[in-house]
């Protein structure tokens, strides 16, 4: 498995951030082909502080290959286009191949 990783910066609006990220972006994600299974929220450090960013995502696919087919698609399209409407710095994006231990 692989892991999309997306790292939001904090937002001038945290509470609009959150609403639009939870009621119009993941409708978008979650329609992506290939994504098995996802989580995000608030990124914070282990001491409650603020951390390097603000938000995260993580999407879980088969491969780094079905990751960007989902992206290419106009599901992923729509996802990634959306991104100005509540982030209007762009985040930072990686991808994690697993190792399981």
């Amino acid at each position: 498995m692989t892991k999309l990783i997306v790292m939001y910066p904090k937002p001038a609006d945290p509470a609009q951030f959150d609403q639009h990220f939870r009621s119009v972006h993941m409708p978008l994600v979650q329609k992506m082909p290939g994504l098995k299974r996802f989580s995000y929220g608030p990124a914070k450090g282990l001491d409650g502080a603020d951390g390097a960013f603000f938000w995260m995502f993580v999407g879980t696919f088969d491969s780094v290959d079905a990751i960007k087919t989902a992206l290419e698609s106009p599901e992923g399209q729509a996802a990634v286009a959306d991104i100005p409407n509540y982030s209007p710095a762009a985040p930072t994006i990686l991808t994690l191949e697993e190792t399981e231990g």
